[in-house]
């Protein structure tokens, strides 16, 4: 009797073997994660509304996770060396990335990044979205947007707005408004927004087309000067303040928004459970009355629908950069 295996048979053993090495792990494959502290990179300096945002959800999930959650700003080149260093981190799913428009849909203007945007990250869910307001000095002559524009075309090039860097969302939006508007202005960038608030309430800068968080505290103390606001409708934190459409540019809006993101090598069963965390976490009446306040509003999105989301604003923002003709190194 012939007690080899025949040639079928170490073929379908073979092929058992292949099947279960392709099998994705199970969703237990770490049932004690995170069994140690986390870190959150904010690819900005401290201050801003990323920053803000990412120390709001560090505490919670501290809170959650019974775990340390530290937040590591990483400012410079628009967010991409906090970028950077998310997508060198090890793929266990202990560092985190608060994204911005910055780094997922506007990094076409940088030619040379040293990492693929586009498939370096695995968005977990979009956190939230917010109008910019637009802030002048109090020494700059313009009331509102009419005005501001009017000031801008006798002054070709002599305003200056500030922004957190190339490519950032107050940038992008700054461009936006510019060419819209025909307002010939000229854009200084900074390592950060706290950086460029800074210089603006010196009056080394005119303007900003800033986030709510940064803004607020010094419109209401009465240090700058809030033109109009960029969403479709008021903002609840700026009742009195009009929108730009309102303010006779029909049809302009313009937004932002923040990610949470990890490294793409994360595994899916740990960025899912991530993911589901981080959601209760937004859509909590606690976090959703502290984004209220500073002007935003929560998305908590799925992956798959802040995948959609996020490839439907790059287009929309490539088309910008292509007209306004950005591009740095």
């Amino acid at each position: 009797m012939n007690s080899r295996p025949s040639r079928r048979g170490f073929v379908r053993a073979a092929a058992a073997l292949a099947a279960i090495a392709a099998a994705p792990l199970p969703a237990l494959a770490q049932p004690d994660f995170p069994n140690r502290g986390l870190r959150i990179v904010v690819p900005f300096t401290a201050g801003g509304s990323s920053d803000v945002q990412g120390r709001m959800l560090a505490e919670r999930l501290a809170r959650l996770y019974k775990q340390s959650v530290v937040v590591d700003n990483r400012p410079g080149a628009g967010g991409h060396i906090g970028g950077k260093a998310v997508v060198d981190a090890p793929a266990d799913g202990y560092t985190l990335m608060l994204g911005s428009i910055g780094l997922h849909a506007t990094y076409g203007v940088y030619k040379k990044l040293p990492y693929n945007p586009a498939t370096d990250f695995k968005v977990l869910t979009v956190l939230a979205e917010m109008p910019h307001v637009i802030v002048a000095n109090p020494a700059v002559p313009a009331a509102g947007v009419k005005e501001l524009v009017a000031l801008a075309r006798r002054q070709s090039g002599a305003l200056n707005f500030g922004s957190a860097g190339i490519g950032s969302s107050v940038h992008m939006i700054g461009e936006l408004f510019r060419f819209s508007a025909d307002a010939p202005m000229t854009h200084v960038p900074y390592k950060g927004s706290s950086a460029a608030m800074n210089d603006l309430l010196g009056g080394q800068i005119q303007l900003m087309f800033e986030n709510p968080p940064t803004t607020l505290p010094h419109v209401r103390a009465g240090k700058l000067k809030a033109l109009a606001v960029t969403g479709k409708a008021r903002s609840a934190a700026l009742p009195e303040v009009p929108t730009v459409a309102e303010s006779g540019l029909p049809g302009f809006e313009a937004t932002s928004w923040t990610t949470v993101a990890v490294g793409a090598k994360v595994p899916d069963a740990i960025a899912d459970r991530l993911s589901a965390d981080i959601r209760k976490i937004i859509t909590s009446p606690e976090f959703v009355e502290a984004l209220a306040a500073q002007g935003m509003a929560p998305v908590a999105s799925s992956r798959e629908a802040a995948t959609r989301f996020i490839a439907a604003e790059k287009q929309r923002w490539d088309a910008v950069i292509q007209k306004a003709g950005l591009a740095a190194d």
